[in-house]
């Protein structure tokens, strides 16, 4: 109110304040705190209540190992973590000066190539670290998540479109749908054993295995959305092709395609997330390297900062999850062609 009445005595004459002065009496800024509020302020309030709750609680529980970490034990240990992460980088920059060092000495000695390439191939063999175990998961799941979405969206466009495909593959997709993925961890270990062999693979054994996992699970979500998602093409949409006599392949392309966007980004969010919860227990269960076998290893270790370094990677797996969600989500909104629909 203030505001407003010093705006209407009109003694400003200079541009700028003026344009500030109506942004303040006017409906912009109470716009905008209305967003701060429920965009930040709401969730900040939200989390705080989560930290106060978690403080008093962690205090009532006694384990083995001690009292439940609280959030300042689980910061402590996450500042710990980072700081084992930079060391091992430290003692991984300094063997490869040695190594480099050992290199130009064997060659200035005139040393035979076949001992110098040998001591050029030499990697560093330092213990993998948390930070590194982090992206060891997520080139992964990536992985695993491409490749299934490689499969299943082709698929899924093939059935949605053909109703005695859909009746041929339906029974499939069920019989596997609900089969955990873990039930197909010792059969994939099994076959790429026999299979992936090799004197010089190009990926490890265990990444093939965990992405195979992953493979398998993110399928079947992709494929259904994506069936439900053409199948569900306004049939007006569908006469105006035949009309125009629009070929297959400019069919699915100019209006299956765009119509089925939704549904079928419903089950790639669906299946990114399924993915990474199968991620982390597949490498927990087989002991291949990433977050699952990190929160393993703490568990087996038992010292007094096993539970809160278990707790931080619970949180990191958490925000990673988020993270994924919410890159899945913008791939949506930039592919989207109604760009008024509200996606959350």
């Amino acid at each position: 109110m203030m505001i407003s009445a010093i705006r209407n005595r009109k003694t400003f004459e200079f541009g700028p304040l003026s344009r500030f002065l109506d942004f303040l009496a006017g409906d912009s800024l109470s716009k905008a705190t209305g967003g701060i509020a429920r965009n930040v302020l709401v969730p900040m309030a939200a989390i705080l209540v989560f930290l106060v709750l978690w403080t008093a609680g962690a205090k009532q529980v006694q384990t083995s190992l001690g009292e439940l970490p609280g959030p300042g034990k689980v910061w402590e240990q996450s500042v710990a973590l980072y700081d084992e992460h930079s060391a091992e980088r430290v003692r991984e920059g300094e063997f490869y000066d040695r190594m480099q060092a050992r290199i130009d000495k064997a060659v200035a000695a005139g040393k035979p190539a076949e001992r110098i390439e040998k001591m050029k191939a030499r990697q560093y063999t330092g213990k993998a670290t948390f930070i590194d175990q982090i992206f060891t998961s997520l080139w992964t799941v990536m992985a695993g998540f491409i490749i299934a979405s490689l499969i299943a969206i082709p698929v899924g466009i093939v059935i949605g479109m053909s109703q005695t495909l859909y009746q041929a593959f339906n029974p499939i997709i069920q019989i596997f749908k609900p089969v955990s993925p873990l039930a197909w961890l010792p059969l994939v270990t099994m076959v790429v054993s026999a299979v992936y062999v090799s004197q010089d693979p190009m990926f490890s054994k265990s990444f093939v295995n965990s992405a195979i996992t992953v493979t398998l699970c993110c399928l079947w979500p992709t494929i259904i959305n994506t069936a439900v998602g053409v199948s569900g093409v306004s049939k007006d949409l569908i006469n105006v092709s035949r009309v125009l006599r629009l070929n297959w392949w400019t069919k699915t392309v100019k209006i299956v395609l765009p119509s089925a966007i939704p549904m079928m980004f419903t089950g790639l969010r669906l299946s990114l997330g399924i993915g990474w919860m199968v991620l982390i227990a597949a490498e927990m269960l087989a002991q291949n390297p990433g977050l699952g076998k990190f929160v393993w290893d703490e568990f087996q270790n038992g010292s007094s900062n096993s539970l809160a370094r278990i707790m931080v990677a619970v949180i990191v797996i958490g925000f990673i999850g988020f993270l994924l969600d919410r890159g899945m989500l913008a791939l949506q909104r930039a592919f989207s062609w109604d760009k008024s629909a509200v996606l959350r």
